[in-house]
């Protein structure tokens, strides 16, 4: 008999509460009160989120944030800037005991391990991808996928996004791009190292129908049985204490 995990089925919430759930629920399975989880969820409104060393101001242009009614945020994960878009993703954590067996002390094989639920699940869509080191799933050597993964509190929290869509020209506006490689070419060229379900399918895949594929990926490569749960009341109480964090200026702005 597989082993049982948690599944936190799909969600909207702000960035604020996205990240501070992910890391209640690492925290929470360091402590040893909380089983492995597999949680989905999307973003509304949609949010620039910035890896954990990196520099508002030197990534994110603000004026462009608040003209489209994006949020700002930073993970607790390393790794670069990304627009999580309300309309065009859905994203995944996995939380994991830091010990692990299956969770290689190697971080690319770690990273091997976890993102191969999502080339499963695309693979039930009909889309052949492939793990590319250190951290992303490519289609046709066009990238689909990004994550980013982090060890503390005694747990491992790897989470990342999996394009459904994707509006290149609304991410180059709120990243700092100088206006003189905002260019139409700039653009077609991004498109030509990033691709989308949709794109892949050529039809206008539901959300609904990803989530149906993921959840059967990651239980297929994981090999574990998920089993639909909700954030204990320990863990709410730690989302609200993360949450503070995360919705301050002094966290998203600390570099």
């Amino acid at each position: 008999m597989s082993e049982s995990w948690r599944f936190l089925d799909l969600k909207v919430s702000d960035a604020y509460t996205n990240m501070a759930v992910d890391e209640a629920l690492a925290c929470a399975r360091g402590e040893g009160g909380s089983p492995n989880t597999l949680r989905f969820y999307m973003w509304r409104p949609s949010a620039v989120t910035i890896g954990y060393f990196q520099s508002v101001e030197d990534e994110v242009d603000l004026e462009a944030c608040r003209r489209y009614g994006i949020d700002i945020n930073r993970r607790i994960s390393g790794g670069g800037a990304v627009l999580n878009s309300s309309t065009g993703e859905i994203t995944y954590s996995i939380v994991t005991a830091d010990d692990d067996p299956r969770v290689s002390q190697d971080v690319t094989e770690s990273y091997r391990y976890l993102c191969g639920g999502i080339v499963e699940g695309l693979a039930s869509l009909g889309i052949g991808a492939e793990f590319k080191p250190i951290n992303d799933v490519v289609v046709r050597g066009r990238k689909i996928s990004g994550n980013a993964q982090i060890r503390r509190y005694g747990a491992v929290l790897h989470h990342g996004t999996i394009l459904v869509d994707y509006d290149a020209k609304q991410m180059f506006s709120v990243l700092k791009v100088s206006k003189e490689k905002l260019s139409d070419k700039m653009i077609q060229q991004a498109e030509e190292r990033v691709t989308t379900i949709r794109r892949e399918l050529q039809r206008n895949v539901s959300f609904e129908e990803v989530r149906r594929a993921l959840h059967d990926g990651f239980r297929r490569a994981l090999g574990v049985k998920l089993v639909p749960g909700e954030i204990t009341p320990h863990e709410e109480q730690l989302v609200k204490k993360f949450r503070e964090k995360y919705a301050s200026r002094e966290w998203i702005f600390r570099r």
